[in-house]
């Protein structure tokens, strides 16, 4: 899977890099991670035996600021799957125009296994190993796939004990250590902003229509949220517990609350219970795959009933579904726009932490919004101008101003 996530990674910017006229010499340069470290880490579990892991950071590209991106701990995490990642955030980040460059980092750790205790450990050991490599100038990191909040309070802990106080060397910090007012509710909230951005474009609005999402983590809850505030019915959700459709509109109040208490989806009543990947497919209006990369692929976007697809994780779709959908009239809002409301949030957050001056919610909101609407407005004269899709445009897009940045400061 992660050689494939690479694989499509490359495939999206090389096709940009054509559009965009770039010599094959350039294109290797911006394909090509600066940085790539992994570690080794001990901790001792709470059995008393010996926990060996791998840590990984890949700072993919600086040229328009700081590497950039969040930490996951999945089994899954391998050095493929973080360069991977760590490309789609440097053509993120320019497409959102926030300045900063492109890095992911990862554990390779089932988190479902570990204690509260063993995860601070591993956070802890990890930060001892690359410490030197990040800092508020430097390299930032962020939450993703299975850390948080406290996640980032131990990193921050952790960091200081090295280099001191300096609370802007990573973002998604809980409010009460130096995080932003909206920050949790970020990403998912974007998503809502991109598609009102889209749904504007051809006269259609978010009120009413049928929202399926995929992944009732973080950014899928926040989707769902927002989306019922502004009159849409959430009618399909999943979790690794499997799909949970209610045509009627599930309560989406009462679905969180049971995540809340009972750490997913399992159980939950207000809905009929299926298997997860039938809420890809299943019959609604707007999709949004909000968990892990590669679900919509060759095998199943022939069956995807969505008119429109917000991408809420990161690579959701191999580029051989993109075709299918494409032909099909499917109109998709990629990652590197569509999700790009995280990372907007911590720019706004890291701005913060280095003027030690803090926002309210509402302004938050205020500028991810206008943020939302600028982008997508980039994005669609982008492709009209090269005709083609708005995947190809995002990384038109991003590809264009990392490209200027990275010739204005030369080799």
């Amino acid at each position: 899977m992660s050689t494939k996530f690479l694989e499509a990674t490359k495939y999206y910017v090389e096709s940009a890099a054509k559009l965009l006229g770039l010599a094959a010499d350039e294109t290797k340069q911006l394909e090509t991670p600066h940085r790539e470290v992994r570690v080794e880490l001990n901790i001792r579990m709470d059995d008393g035996t010996i926990g060996t892991f791998i840590g990984f950071r890949v700072q993919h590209d600086n040229a328009r600021g700081p590497f950039k991106g969040g930490i996951r701990y999945h089994h899954h995490v391998d050095s493929e799957e973080v360069t991977a990642l760590a490309s789609l955030m440097t053509w993120k980040t320019a497409v959102a125009g926030v300045p900063f460059g492109g890095a992911k980092g990862g554990i390779q750790v089932d988190a479902s296994k570990l204690s509260e205790d063993e995860k601070q450990r591993l956070t802890r050991r990890f930060i001892d190993g690359i410490h030197d490599i990040i800092g508020a100038t430097t390299d930032i990191p962020a939450p993703d796939v299975n850390t948080n909040g406290q996640t980032m309070a131990w990193i921050f802990d952790q960091y200081s004990k090295y280099h001191g106080y300096q609370p802007g060397v990573v973002t998604g910090k809980p409010v009460t250590l130096g995080g932003s007012e909206g920050r949790e509710q970020a990403t998912g909230r974007g998503a809502v902003f991109a598609t009102e951005e889209l749904l504007a474009s051809i006269g259609e609005s978010v009120a009413g229509k049928r929202v399926s999402i995929q992944g009732f983590g973080n950014v899928g809850t926040w989707a769902a949220n927002d989306f019922v505030a502004k009159g849409a019915k959430v009618t399909a959700i999943s979790d690794i517990s499997g799909g949970y459709v209610n045509d009627a509109g599930i309560d989406v109040a009462a679905a969180i609350a049971h995540v809340k208490k009972h750490k997913s989806l399992a159980g939950f009543t207000g809905a009929e219970h299926v298997h997860g990947d039938r809420v890809l497919v299943h019959d609604c209006d707007i999709l949004v795959p909000a968990a892990l990369s590669g679900v919509l692929t060759k095998e199943n976007a022939g069956d995807v009933r969505a008119k429109w697809i917000i991408e809420g994780a990161n690579g959701p779709t191999d580029p051989e579904a993109d075709e299918i959908l494409e032909k099909k009239g499917v109109l998709v809002l990629p990652d590197i726009y569509a999700n790009c409301g995280g990372v907007t949030v911590s720019y706004f957050e890291w701005s913060q932490n280095m003027q030690h001056y803090y926002w309210d919610e509402a302004q938050v909101n205020e500028a991810l919004h206008k943020v939302m609407r600028r982008g997508f407005a980039n994005l669609a004269d982008a492709r009209k101008k090269h005709t083609c899709s708005f995947r190809k445009a995002a990384f038109v897009v991003g590809l264009g101003r990392v490209v200027e940045a990275t010739r204005l400061r030369g080799l």
